[in-house]
């Protein structure tokens, strides 16, 4: 894999001797998002009045802007004075030049947004009948941040970055509640697409935010309300177009130095040569990370091949990763105030994820009026993720002398050293005793699929119809296994080299039963086998009724096939075997209704549907809870999940009176109602383990209000939005952790007294969701050279996980302030600074809770000891994820 990425690196810098890039392209009217990946045919669909590009009928793909190399506006010259009667006239003064935006394709929203995964099925933005959000390179250029989450987060409405692992690499992002997550158990509900290409990971649904290279990235789409993007879009669907050598030309090379111990390299260069593009980008990036043992280390490239002629546009493009991350997760309110803020709780926790993505796609114009769209990909992703923990390890009650794990006698392989030679492990007093447990993933994945979008005239009205299909296919090896650890300083739990084994039948047990079993089948390896198959078949058409009036109708039908396949001996893992199926036809309508020149009203109603992943499937039996991350048992199937999305707005776009300015705003309101809803929960009763269930409708509404300003020296932006997820229904959570949790209703079994739960009632708030998100931030041209910028987040409060009760008092808000400038030494050379937070705010980004009793375990170990305070002693019981305090980075970019 590095040796691919370097291959990419070089290529880049090669790019580097190109002199010159020619003059810019003339963007055709009516092109597209100012990306060649999706040149719209040209068609008798035009934008209503008001809009940025207004159609045109001619018949050939769109020429696009180059993004380098714009020439920069002459000084403005001031009005000349009427002069004093002199001997000679005197020359006109001139102003001081006023400092351009930067132009290029990306510099603002498109005005055309796409309505498929892929292909030439672009609409004028005030025809979409549902709420639209654009992220451009310029936006990523505004404060130099590599993180695509973080972009989001300051530009869209709805879009906040929680962070379930402690680095800023591996946060997840939540729009509107729900959540595109790096992290097995989290609840997915976001369609995320690469150039067309679905890249949910298939074993998870997760998202590795990590490994696209910021540099590369065009523009990101944010779109609800569409069922169209497939298989996940509950909240809506998130499309990511990369650059190409079409719409970016010349070259970059940045280095950026700052706290933390960060270095990184990025470059990116871009060349057209008549019919022909290339383009590359790769980023290097090593970070120690502000916390213990949360150091990142990111290898990631891209190279796009490009043809275009007046009638067809093909691309070859592939994405490379090699990423080291340190994951450091929550960590007790009392260690963090008592040792320090950069302090873990419990390590090693790292995460390695290589990537190889493999595309082709292209459009080819049938006729005048008829697009066909194909896309092609191969994808290769694996992933190794070692989690040091606290474990339940003690003397067995019915064989002292023993260790026992999770109430069972704890097996290993008699030939490793120190195991017995019946397999038990003798019980050690003086240690404290953890686990350290290993899951990986090797998943191939690859797909097809075919569109087409015909624009003729539908009985004298202009229409665009889009038909499509498409098959994915993934196939993934996953395994998992847990190794005896020993607790040392600073909660490093160190290995023995001792990995747990499944235990013997009971009729061969050679100790006394344990509890009535011989051993722990809760630490047993896995090993299996998944296989997913997902068809689509789509339609969506959108017609103008009137010159103002348009309607969108359309809908896809889901298939997906799930099957599970043990690889192991063990028979208590044989259940797992099995086939799980799920279809829906998810239906969508619209209304779009052009008020005046620049101003639209939109209305829509769409519904989506989630099918549980194989993580989801293989661990729903509350009686079999899971290691999630880790351990897989036979459970029952669960629900697919069905949402039902109803939206109204309003948007408008207008100028103030300023030469090139340019206002737009947005108002609209949301509401979506999730049936048989997936969480996942703790065990009522074992530490660390947890299961899948379908937890009845859950309900996320509210409002969303957006401004952007643009004139030559200012840009400026706000969004506010209202946020009310909430359950709907009664239901009994298990909460073992949280002090406010009491009995379970209805538990059997022997630990039945010890179980906790919490009781939801319907209106109660879901976790991790906060009510009020507002952001804020501008840029200024102080001269001709100088930028200067800053962007302020705030959100309220939100409820930990696992008080879905709403008992305990919430994780508190915050506000962050970031300030960014840059200054323009030569037309070729670019310094600039980066401060993040700039106040010092401490603050959590995510809040859970954690076993005392067992934290003390760990706690013995650190030099001096430290005690936790169990709940009914007083204490809280309380971890949070810390955010990263004040943080200062400067770096040099160079131009060619």
């Amino acid at each position: 894999m590095r040796r691919q990425l370097f291959a990419s690196a070089a290529v880049i810098a090669l790019f580097a001797v190109f002199e010159g890039t020619g003059p810019a392209l003339a963007q055709d009217a009516g092109g597209a998002s100012g990306t060649s990946q999706n040149p719209p045919a040209a068609a008798e669909q035009a934008p209503a009045a008001g809009a940025q590009n207004p159609a045109t009928s001619g018949g050939n793909l769109p020429e696009v802007k180059v993004i380098q190399q714009q020439a920069k506006p002459k000084p403005v010259k001031q009005a000349q004075k009427k002069p004093k009667p002199q001997p000679a006239p005197q020359p006109v003064a001139e102003a001081p030049p006023q400092a351009p935006v930067e132009t290029s394709t990306s510099e603002v929203p498109p005005a055309n947004v796409r309505m498929s995964p892929f292909g030439a099925s672009s609409l004028p933005v005030e025809k979409v009948p549902a709420a639209v959000s654009q992220v451009t390179a310029t936006d990523f250029k505004r404060d130099e941040t590599v993180i695509p989450q973080e972009a989001l987060q300051a530009r869209v409405p709805g879009v906040i970055v929680g962070d379930l692992q402690g680095n800023q690499f591996q946060t997840n992002v939540q729009y509107r509640g729900f959540e595109a997550s790096p992290v097995n158990g989290v609840a997915q509900g976001l369609a995320v697409y690469q150039n067309g290409t679905r890249i949910n990971e298939a074993f998870g649904d997760i998202v590795n935010w990590d490994f696209l290279p910021s540099n590369a990235i065009n523009n990101i789409t944010v779109m609800t309300g569409n069922p169209i993007f497939g298989l996940n879009a509950l909240g809506g669907a998130i499309s990511i177009d990369m650059k190409d050598g079409f719409n970016y030309q010349g070259a970059e090379v940045d280095t950026r130095f700052g706290s933390y111990g960060r270095k990184q390299v990025s470059t990116q260069a871009g060349q057209q040569v008549g019919n022909f593009g290339i383009y590359g980008a790769f980023e290097a990036i090593n970070d120690d990370g502000f916390r213990d043992f949360s150091e990142a280390e990111v290898r990631r490239g891209y190279l796009d091949l490009g043809f275009k002629n007046t009638w067809s546009e093909f691309h070859f493009n592939f994405t490379g990763a090699d990423n080291h991350v340190g994951v450091t997760a929550a960590a007790p309110e009392e260690l963090l105030a008592e040792r320090g803020w950069d302090r873990t709780f419990t390590s090693p926790q790292t995460t390695d994820n290589t990537l190889q993505l493999y595309q082709l796609n292209g459009t080819v114009k049938a006729t005048d009026t008829l697009s066909i769209s194909g896309n092609a990909y191969y994808r290769k992703f694996k992933q190794k993720h070692v989690d040091g923990n606290i474990a339940e390890a003690g003397e067995c009650d019915d064989s002292p002398g023993l260790l026992c794990i999770e109430d069972g006698v704890a097996f290993a392989n008699p030939a490793t050293p120190g195991v017995n030679p019946d397999g038990t492990i003798n019980f050690d007093p003086t240690a404290h005793y953890g686990s350290i447990d290993r899951t990986s993933q090797d998943a191939d994945s690859w797909g097809i699929a075919l569109q087409a979008t015909d624009k003729s005239r539908l009985f004298g009205y202009r229409n665009q119809f889009t038909i499509g299909t498409s098959y994915d296919h993934g196939r993934v090896g996953y395994t998992a296994n847990s190794e005896l650890g020993i607790f040392q300083p600073r909660f490093v739990v160190g290995g023995t080299g001792i990995k747990f084994v499944a235990p013997p039948d009971d009729d061969d047990c050679p100790v006394p039963l344990q509890d009535g079993e011989c051993g722990s089948d809760d630490v047993t390896p896995r090993n299996l086998t998944t296989t997913n198959d997902y068809f689509g078949a789509y339609f969506l058409n959108t017609t103008d009724l009137t010159d103002r009036l348009a309607l969108t109708v359309g809908g896809r039908f889901n298939y997906a096939s799930i099957k599970i396949k043990n690889n192991t001996d063990s028979e208590e893992l044989e259940a797992l075997n099995g086939t799980n199926t799920f279809n829906r036809f998810n239906p969508m309508a619209g209304l779009t209704y052009q008020l005046a020149p620049g101003l639209s009203l939109y209305g829509g109603y769409s519904e989506a549907n989630r099918a549980p992943t194989p993580a989801e499937i293989a661990c729903s039996d509350p009686e079999l809870p899971c290691i999630i991350e880790s351990f897989l048992t036979a459970d029952p199937p669960l629900k697919q999940i069905v949402s039902r999305t109803v939206e109204l707005g309003i948007r408008g776009e207008q100028g103030l009176g300023w030469t090139g300015d340019r206002l737009n705003w947005s108002l609209g309101l949301f509401r979506t109602l999730n049936t048989d809803d997936i969480l996942s929960v703790a065990d009522a009763t074992s530490n660390g383990r947890g299961y899948f269930l379908n937890a009845g409708d859950t309900l996320r509404q509210g409002v969303e209000a957006a401004v952007e300003y643009r004139s030559r020296r200012l840009y400026a932006y706000a969004n506010y939005t209202y946020l009310d997820a909430t359950f709907r229904d009664s239901i009994q959570l298990s909460s073992p952790d949280n002090p406010f949790a009491g009995e379970c209703e209805g538990a059997e079994g022997p630990d039945a007294d010890e179980a906790r739960c919490v009781q939801v009632r319907p209106g109660d708030r879901l976790p991790g969701t906060p009510h009020h998100i507002f952001k804020v931030g501008f840029d200024y041209w102080l001269t001709e050279k100088w930028k200067f910028g800053s962007d302020l987040i705030a959100q309220s409060s939100q409820y930990f996980t696992g008080d879905e009760a709403n008992q305990d008092s919430p994780l508190p808000g915050y506000a962050r302030l970031n300030l960014h400038t840059s200054y323009d030494v030569t037309d070729h050379i670019q310094i600039y600074g980066l401060f993040e937070n700039v106040f010092d705010r401490r603050y959590g980004l995510y809040g859970t809770y954690y076993n005392a009793e067992l934290a003390n375990v760990g706690g013995a170990a650190d030099t001096p000891p430290i005690e936790f305070e169990e709940a009914d002693e007083g204490g809280r019981q309380r971890s949070i994820t810390p955010a990263i305090p004040f943080a200062a980075y400067g770096g040099v970019k160079v131009k060619f």
